[in-house]
């Protein structure tokens, strides 16, 4: 089943944390480097040492880059930015390749829902990144923007993502707002801080959530078995609220869910379902095996199903206050042709359920 991550590097196993040619403390331009704590550094936070050893990465990168887990002791993943080291202990930290500070224009097309002088609202396309990152370092709607508004795009915002206040995974559909301008950044920024919008996201999900609406609650931290995943945690997670209700259901198999953020977090919608028991169809990293719900369905189908090669993920709508007159605007996109085909496959199959 495809991914939208990056590969996984070749860590180090435990037998094998001071490999040839890696000098403790000093840093390489990316790849794995070895770092060895004496009994000085005995109970200082894992961050804090890093960087004080490192001299070259902050505090801040250090912990962003252990919750992507790419830090390593010798019995596997360090998770914790305040975890305390101890005196002689190994640790491997893999550094990603670095990124071109400004990203070039890419006259990439990607429809637009409307725009002034202030901003963007687009229905992304499933399969277009966000932004530039180890992995997918040009072809982003990042480089689109750039092409489609011209320099002065450049100075809005971050210097690596100018006028993106939020995000869609890779292969999540649907509508997006962009800010042109440094008001607009700043005040849609704060409104998706402070939840003072409203959005909407559809979802095919496998099996029926009982009760049909209610919410899913649960902190979400990164996965300590797998990297590239999010997991419900009991300690070190962020608080994540979504609230959910069932729009249209076949059976016990499936159902088509609306879907709202009460807090926004890495992958929530997905994590959330998955850990609840119905994955989204077509989930490359959340559903890892046949669920039980398919097996009251047709081979066709099934198949149909289990193939969908993207995660059946549409953001639906997306409403908020203007950031220079305060009116209330509000977008809609309707679900792509490939997730619409197969809810029309579902519903031909289905029909009666």
């Amino acid at each position: 089943m495809p991914t939208n991550s990056e590969p996984t590097p070749p860590y180090p196993g435990p037998a094998d944390l001071s490999p040839p040619g890696f000098l403790a403390a000093e840093p390489a331009a990316s790849g794995p480097i070895c770092i060895t704590a004496t009994a000085d550094h005995a109970g200082l936070r894992i961050d804090r040492f890093l960087a004080d050893m490192l001299g070259t990465l902050s505090r801040s990168r250090i912990k962003t880059l252990i919750d992507e887990g790419r830090l390593r002791g010798a019995k596997g993943p360090v998770t914790q930015p305040a975890e305390a080291v101890k005196a002689g202990a190994t640790y491997i930290l893999d550094l990603p390749a670095p990124i071109a500070a400004t990203p070039q224009p890419q006259a990439i097309p990607f429809p637009i829902l409307y725009e002034d002088s202030d901003l963007i609202v687009l229905d992304k396309p499933a399969g277009l990144v966000v932004h530039p990152a180890p992995g997918n370092l040009d072809g982003t709607l990042v480089n689109a923007l750039l092409a489609h508004c011209g320099p002065s795009f450049t100075g809005i915002g971050a210097e690596r993502r100018p006028g993106i206040v939020h995000r869609l995974d890779k292969d999540t559909s649907g509508v997006m707002v962009v800010a042109k301008t440094q008001l607009a950044s700043d005040a849609l920024t704060t409104a998706f801080a402070n939840r003072d919008l409203d959005r909407a996201y559809t979802a095919l999900v496998w099996g029926l959530p009982q009760p049909l609406a209610g919410e899913i609650e649960g902190a979400i931290g990164r996965d300590t078995r797998d990297r590239k995943r999010m997991a419900v945690v009991d300690k070190g997670g962020k608080y994540a609220l979504t609230r959910y209700k069932t729009m249209r259901a076949w059976k016990t198999s499936l159902a088509l869910l609306e879907c709202r953020l009460a807090t926004g977090r890495t992958h929530q919608i997905r994590v959330h379902l998955s850990n609840a028991g119905h994955p989204v169809v077509g989930d490359p990293l959340y559903l890892r095996r046949v669920p039980a719900a398919a097996k009251g369905i047709g081979q066709a189908l099934r198949g149909r199903l289990l193939d969908f090669p993207r995660q059946a993920l549409h953001a639906a709508s997306l409403g908020f206050k203007h950031p220079r007159t305060g009116r209330p605007i509000r977008f809609e996109a309707a679900v792509p042709a490939d997730m619409q085909a197969l809810l029309d496959f579902v519903e031909s199959n289905m029909s009666g359920s």
